[in-house]
């Protein structure tokens, strides 16, 4: 396993083409709503398993706060706690930014796969894209 922080159009083809099988074709959300303005500000992780791309996430900077956003791994690689990796992978980005917490919108289905990383709920369940979701937080140990 090999975790880079993205810093090429290749690698952010990658991380898209990602997005896109997971969260476009797997779980139905719009083409439209997958990609946004925040795609080339925002600091993107990319994990590659046998030298195959297969997770990725990002964060932005907003209020203070790492908001963590778009986690995904591809099915064939979802054995290997890529996910884990690729969180732990921006908390350590966002840490060396300077933040002190983090916050999601985590699917209700991945709620006790954040809980376990130590993300707590803070909210209502809503809908978003299609999918009801919860705002989780966290506080940064260092």
């Amino acid at each position: 396993m090999k975790i880079k922080q993205v810093t090429t159009k290749e690698q952010l083809e990658e991380v898209f083409h990602i997005r896109k099988t997971v969260f476009v074709e797997e779980q139905g959300v719009p083409l439209k709503d997958e990609f946004d303005e925040h795609e080339e500000t925002a600091k993107h992780m990319l994990i590659y398993y046998n030298n195959e791309p297969a997770a990725s996430g990002r964060f932005r900077i907003v209020d203070d706060y790492a908001k963590i956003e778009r986690i995904c791994v591809l099915k064939e690689f979802r054995k290997y706690g890529l996910g884990k990796e690729v969180v732990a992978s921006l908390e350590e980005a966002a840490k060396k930014e300077g933040l002190t917490q983090a916050k999601l919108h985590g699917q209700v289905q991945a709620e006790s796969f954040y809980h376990k990383l130590g993300y707590k709920t803070v909210s209502d369940v809503f809908m978003e894209d299609g999918i009801p979701h919860v705002i989780m937080k966290k506080e940064f140990t260092f």
